[in-house]
This record gives C-alpha cells, structure tokens and sequence, in this order.
C-alpha cells in the first residue's frame, strides 16, 4: 500500500472512530456534568476536602478554586521534583536546576507540559507517576469543568451560580479521564509499548553492543497525556520512539486519543443546551479547520523540490521511516490543533509551509478541536464574536442561545481573544531582541525567529510541543516560558468565567424572525471566516516575519 492511499485510510479510519465515539461519550459527558447523584467514592473525596457536593458556586468562587487548587498543585509538584534525588524510586537521576523545576511545574499544572529536558533522564519513577500523571489528569479536568461552567451560563438564568468546581473537577477525573486510560492503557500495553517497573534493561544492539535502556510505566503515562491533550513524553523522542508509539496501528490511536475527547465535547455542548444541532454546527466547523489543515500540511510535505527529496519521494527530514509523511502529517497537524504536544516527528524539519500551518494551528487558539474543554470554550467566544459581527451587519442586539450579547458580554470575549497573541507576541518580540537569547538560536535569518515564535505559541496556548533549534533550558526562557504558560493558561478561564456569570443572571430572550440560526451552514461559515480574520489580522505580520518569508526565499 503506498504513503498517500495509507495516509487515506488512516484518516477514514479516523474520522469513522470519532464519529461513532462522538454520541455516546459527548452524552455520558453530558450527564456527569448534569446529574444530581454523586457516587461513593465522591463523597468520601468531598468529606476529606470539607466541600458541600450540592452547593453551587458563584463565578469569582469557582474561579478561587481553580486558582487555589493550580496554585498548590505548583507548590508540590514543584516540591516534588526538588525532593525527588532523596525519595525513593529517583533512578538516581541528577537534581533540576530551580528555574527549570519551575517551568516544570508550571508547565504540567497547565496542561501545557512543555520539557526542556529529556524525560527518562531527568525523572524518577515516583515524579513521574506521582506528581507528572497526575497532573495530566487534574489539569485536564480543570479545563473541561471552566468549559461547563460556560455552558451553563448559557442554561441557567437569573441565577449567579455556574456549578461547584470541587464536584466537576472528581466527576471529570473517576468518572472520565480515569476510566478511559485503564482501557486504553491496556491496548497500548498489548499493541507493543512498554509498561514496566525496571529502571533500566539491557538490549542488545544490531551491532552486538549492549546498552541500557530506561523502561518505566510508559503506556499508562502515555495514554493519560494523550486523553488529556497533554504533550511531553517519558523518552525525550516523544510519540517517535519505538517504546512509546511501536507501530502504526499504535500511531492511529494515538491520533484518535487526543482527538475523542475535544471532538465529542460538543455533543455535551449541544445536550446542556438542549438542542443538539447547535453541537453539529460547532463540531462542523472544528472538522473543517482539522480536515483543511492535515490535507494542506500533508501537501506541502509531500513536495519534492530539491535533489534530496526526489530521492526520498517527500520531505522525510526529522520523520520516522516506520510513519512516513502521511501518517505524520495527521499527527502534526492534530497534535497541534489539540493541546496536547506530543510529536511523532521533528516539526523544525518540516517545510517551511508545512512547519508554518503548525504553528498556525496553535495561533488559531486550538480550537479545532483543542484542549479538552479549553477548546470548545474557545470555539464558543468565538460564536460570541462571530453572532456580534451578524449582529453590526443587520442594526440589532445580537443574541446567542437567547442571551444577549451586550457591551459587558463582548469585552469579556475581546479580552479572551487578545490576551494570548499579546503573550506570544511580546515574548517572541523580547526574545529577539535581547543578545543574549538571540545567541541560543541555532538557526538565523526566518528559520530562526519561526523556531522562537514557535516557542512563544507552544507555552502561551499551553500545546507543550516545540520547533527545536533554540536553547530552551535557560534561566530566561524557563521563566519566561513559564510565565507565558501561566498568563496563558490562567487569565483567558478568568474571562470565560466572568462571561459565564454575566450569562447566568440574564433573562432568557424568546427567538424572533431577527435572530441569526446559529445551527445553521450559514452560521458554519460565518463562524469559520471570522476565526480566519481574526488570526490573520493579529499574527500575519509575525508569520510574513517566518514560515512565510522562509518558504518564499
């Protein structure tokens, strides 16, 4: 079977799981975030942490608790990785520099999990499971519960409640998240990756050497930070080592990992609010963006201009022989349309195009799907936007789901909207203009400042995958990183959740012939053209500044 028609059937394959996926897991979503009835096991949780399970929450209270609990995770997570050299299960591993334990803290606590060091070299087991999976739990769920807490701003009316963090934060994780990568851990387990409790094992090399290979609990780690839409890895080679991404039937599930989630994210949208075409149209456009961006990535890297790429048939540079372009291809284009980071493949040896659509895709905000939860809050202020916009054309109050959308509602989307490009572009812009950094380069000219614009998207959209070619493991670019991750992370859920409360105490208006159909193609494209504008008004000039002058040279 060739590269293209497998690269095909892989993307079928794809989009036939997600589909079928889509229904049952957006409704079991739905009614977690919905029921009344809490388990056991939840209560037990609620009593050790003194929270009343049945009382609701205004919007600065669950903002506190977001805010609390990503605040102590840091603090142990960062205690954790200082202590490790003296606990137990540490490998022996070679204690962190603090700057760097911070932009690791910070990092997975954001969901960004950005590494500036190689995973099996730098952690023990005990932080690893103990403190790196975790958080590729909780800080995945802190992202889908900000989400249903703008969904039922737009539910609830006449109320200042949005729900109760500390009962969407346990539900999401015993309830979905843990669940899921028990069974998918177990798949991966017996599709070739390893899950082990060794240190290291020896190997025999095919030229008869012996080496020492770190094992560890690789599959159940690597299943969690793909559901999760979490990058960083335990090998420093990510998705592209044999341990952690074996074949390609591992590869393909990798992909429908960090992708079934996001994707059935609107089915819950579309139950919570009753009516499930508005589900259909915002998953249309995310399928659209995933779809147009994997053909146009594939595309490009399928080019055969220059001696060395005729002869590999593509542009093979920094990808796995055992993939091919096609099959990475996907997985760039969906690893950076999710938050999630995880490579398969070197994006800084990409085409210049090619590398350019993904640092395009974390521009759009990942949205199409995006994180868990952080990607469909995303899409839905930018409905917010985009039913303003149809609302200037026609000379009335626009109104989505039957809210109006006034000048208190669309600041709060325009802050969203502006924070995160103010983040990549002043720390991308620093960057560049400070010697001492420019002197981390290892590429000049275009390549170069695509490699720190890429950083700069990466950390402030919390993706966590990085171009490569500049010094990362500084004590400037660990804070400013991380600073960028936290900014970019924290101050977007501050305005998600002012928006929520805002909708929560409106009265709900009745739809009249003046109301823009927000299930509708029409709606569909609307929406897709001002999510194009918008990232094309605000970070043109910087991608004219890389891909796009690299690619034109």
């Amino acid at each position: 079977m060739g590269d293209t028609l497998a690269g095909w059937s892989q993307a079928l394959a794809l989009v036939g799981a997600l589909a079928l996926c889509y229904r049952p897991l957006g409704d079991h979503l739905a009614h977690l975030l919905t029921s009344a009835k809490h388990l056991r096991a939840e209560k037990a949780l609620y009593k050790v942490v003194g929270v009343d399970g049945d009382a609701d929450q205004r919007w600065p209270v669950y903002l506190r608790s977001v805010l609390a609990f990503s605040a102590l995770s840091v603090l142990f997570l960062y205690g954790l990785i200082r202590l490790q050299t003296h606990l137990l299960l540490s490998l022996g591993v070679p204690e962190m520099e603090a700057h760097q334990v911070w932009n690791t803290a910070i990092s997975f606590t954001t969901n960004t999990n950005w590494q500036s060091y190689s995973g099996e070299a730098a952690m023990g087991h005990l932080a690893q499971m103990a403190g790196l999976a975790v958080q590729n739990f909780v800080s995945a769920a802190v992202g889908i519960a900000v989400m249903a807490a703008l969904i039922r701003g737009f539910t609830r009316n006449r109320t200042d409640r949005v729900g109760n963090f500390w009962v969407d934060l346990t539900r999401i994780s015993l309830r979905l998240l843990l669940p899921l990568s028990v069974v998918f851990a177990l798949v991966l387990v017996a599709s070739g990756v390893v899950q082990n409790f060794h240190g290291f094992h020896e190997v025999t090399t095919l030229g008869g050497d012996t080496q020492s290979i770190p094992g560890g609990p690789v599959a159940s780690q690597e299943v969690i930070k793909l559901l999760g839409t979490n990058g960083g890895g335990f090998f420093n080679a990510n998705s592209a080592h044999p341990f952690e991404n074996p074949t390609g039937f591992s590869n393909w599930l990798e992909i429908f990992l960090l992708l079934v989630i996001p994707f059935a994210l609107p089915r819950t949208f579309g139950r919570m609010v009753g009516d499930h075409r508005q589900g259909y149209a915002i998953v249309a456009v995310m399928g659209l963006f995933w779809a147009a961006s994997a053909a146009l990535i594939t595309f490009f890297e399928a080019q055969h201009a220059g001696s060395a790429l005729q002869a590999a048939g593509a542009a093979m540079e920094g990808k796995e022989q055992r993939f091919g372009v096609a099959a990475s291809s996907l997985f760039a284009a969906s690893t950076t349309l999710t938050s999630t980071g995880a490579v398969n493949s070197f994006h800084d040896s990409f085409t210049p195009f090619g590398g350019g659509l993904t640092v395009f895709n974390m521009m759009l905000g990942e949205i199409a799907p995006g994180g868990t939860g952080s990607g469909l809050y995303g899409m839905l202020i930018l409905a917010v936007v985009a039913v303003f916009v149809a609302g200037l054309m026609v000379g009335r109050t626009p109104e989505y789901l039957g809210k109006k959308l006034g000048g208190r509602e669309m600041k709060f989307a325009s802050l969203y909207i502006l924070t995160t490009p103010a983040i990549v572009l002043i720390g991308a812009g620093t960057a560049t203009a400070l010697p001492g950094e420019r002197a981390g380069m290892l590429n000049s000219g275009a390549h170069g400042f695509s490699e720190v614009l890429y950083a700069f998207t990466s950390a402030a959209n919390n993706n966590g995958s990085a171009f490569a070619g500049i010094t990362v493991n500084t004590d400037w670019y660990d804070t400013a990183l991380g600073l960028a991750m936290v900014f970019g992370r924290f101050l977007p859920m501050v305005f998600v959740l002012a928006l929520a409360g805002s909708l929560a105490r409106q009265q709900p208006v009745p739809a009249s012939a003046g109301t823009l159909p927000t299930h509708k193609p029409l709606f569909v494209g609307l929406l897709s053209g001002v999510i194009l504008i918008v990232v094309g008004l605000t970070y043109f000039p910087a991608l004219a500044l890389g891909p796009i002058a690299e690619g034109l040279h």
